[in-house]
């Protein structure tokens, strides 16, 4: 659970009345981008409040009127994503901060310069994104901010949201531990064991991770992996 002094105040009225929770700020980014958590663990106090700042806890009555349930959890749901709230100047900054990160990083995952193939920088992404005085609403999710963000840098910086396909061969000595790392992050297209034991197939990645992916098999096979940029 998050400390009171570092929880924000959500709000949500209906049919004249008020209810309000104690949060963690972090959680409404979560909430928005659609992860599955357990509220209630991000929750100051497991209660859900008239007036929080009072301690003036909702009646019973009021929250079966309104939410149809008495469940923290669903009710608190319910009020992050419908209700608004209450930032001090710091929490909205350091929520601005987590988003556009969010975003960046997003975006450096699934884009790719389309003269060179190849991944932009995130400092580079970043510094067009400053250029292009884009605007990140802290509480919309990433996906639905990335399309418009993307339209506004390319005419300062060449960028598509591409995926690669890459040929892949892994000696024998490295091809069964390196096999499952293939698999956990590229989709397989193609996949043939040749008769020496080697492992050649073909993936498709974001265009953005390419370099991770080549870093992390060539840490796995010593740098003897052998990979090609198809077109």
């Amino acid at each position: 659970m998050v400390s009171l002094d570092d929880a924000i105040v959500a709000r949500y009225g209906k049919k004249g009345s008020h209810f309000e929770i104690l949060i963690d700020p972090k959680v409404v980014d979560m909430v928005m981008e659609g992860k599955e958590i357990n509220i209630v663990d991000y929750m100051a106090i497991d209660l859900i409040f008239k007036d929080a700042r009072k301690g003036e806890k909702a009646s019973e009555e009021a929250l079966k009127e309104i939410f149809g349930t008495l469940d923290v959890g669903e009710i608190a749901l319910k009020i992050i994503k419908e209700g608004e709230f209450q930032l001090t100047t710091q929490q909205r900054r350091e929520m601005m901060e987590r988003k556009r990160k969010a975003i960046v990083d997003h975006i450096a995952r699934s884009a790719m310069d389309p003269h060179t193939k190849l991944p932009h920088p995130r400092d580079r992404i970043e510094r067009a994104m400053e250029e292009a005085g884009v605007h990140i609403d802290a509480f919309k999710p990433v996906e639905e901010q990335v399309k418009k963000i993307i339209t506004a840098i390319r005419p300062i910086l060449p960028i598509s949201i591409e995926n690669v396909k890459i040929e892949v061969k892994i000696p024998s000595q490295y091809a069964g531990k390196a096999y499952g790392e293939v698999v956990n992050t590229a989709k397989m297209l193609k996949e043939e064991w040749l008769p020496d034991g080697s492992f050649k197939c073909v993936v498709e990645i974001p265009a953005g991770m390419q370099n991770q992916f080549y870093d992390r098999l060539n840490a796995l096979t010593k740098g003897e992996v052998i990979t090609r940029l198809l077109k």
